[in-house]
């Protein structure tokens, strides 16, 4: 399968929202029939389960904006639709493509090691996201080594993974790391978010930099 038919499938969601953006009055489509809204959402995301996987940094975000309550389904196809949208900019600048090939190598010993390639090679972006993840996982596993649980009950009652700017408050306020570690965890984390959700302007390659030097130092030091 060729890059451009993975394209098609995002440009086809992308065509469905941009025609219920075009007949709605309001910004939350809430005029809007639920039934499209949701169908919609569930195209956007399918494709996107189809095109990086269930354990891909886009599919948790969508999976978690699933989980959160809003006053209309039409907030949560505006959320989803952000990741849609970089998904398909990485695609078509190949980012998945490099990244994909570079993960299935047997080179790395570690995702961080993978990061810093990533880095080096100019892919500030998808290093960011790989380094938010290896924090992200380091996280839970302090947790879960304290008795902290990772997961907690949604309003429907649904037992649901707590997000990673959660357990870092949980474990600053277990005493198992400073206030200023939270402080700095909480940056590392906006910028990983920055490029899961494609705003590649908030920060810089030298972040980039500073915040792998920085999670390697973390990882090593926190256990």
């Amino acid at each position: 399968m060729t890059k451009e038919f993975f394209i098609k499938q995002l440009d086809d969601v992308i065509d469905d929202f941009e025609h219920i953006k075009s007949i709605s009055i309001y910004d939350d489509f809430s005029d809007m029939e639920k039934e499209e809204i949701m169908k919609a959402t569930s195209k956007a995301k399918s494709a996107v389960e189809r095109i990086t996987g269930d354990k891909s940094e886009y599919y948790k975000d969508i999976d978690i904006v699933i989980t959160k309550t809003f006053h209309h389904p039409g907030e949560k196809l505006r959320h989803i639709m952000g990741t849609v949208y970089a998904l398909r900019s990485n695609l078509q600048n190949d980012y998945l493509k490099s990244l994909s090939q570079i993960v299935e190598s047997e080179v790395f010993s570690d995702y961080l090691e993978m990061a810093d390639y990533l880095l080096k090679e100019g892919y500030k972006d998808a290093s960011a996201v790989i380094i938010g993840s290896a924090l992200e996982t380091h996280l839970k596993k302090l947790c879960i080594a304290n008795s902290i649980s990772i997961d907690y009950k949604n309003p429907k009652g649904i037992m649901a993974p707590k997000k990673a700017d959660v357990l870092n408050a949980e474990l600053a306020k277990a005493k198992i790391y400073s206030g200023l570690n939270q402080k700095q965890i909480t940056a590392w984390l906006a910028i990983r978010n920055s490029a899961a959700h494609g705003n590649y302007n908030d920060y810089n390659e030298n972040e980039s930099k500073l915040m792998l030097q920085g999670v390697r130092h973390f990882i090593l030091s926190i256990k």
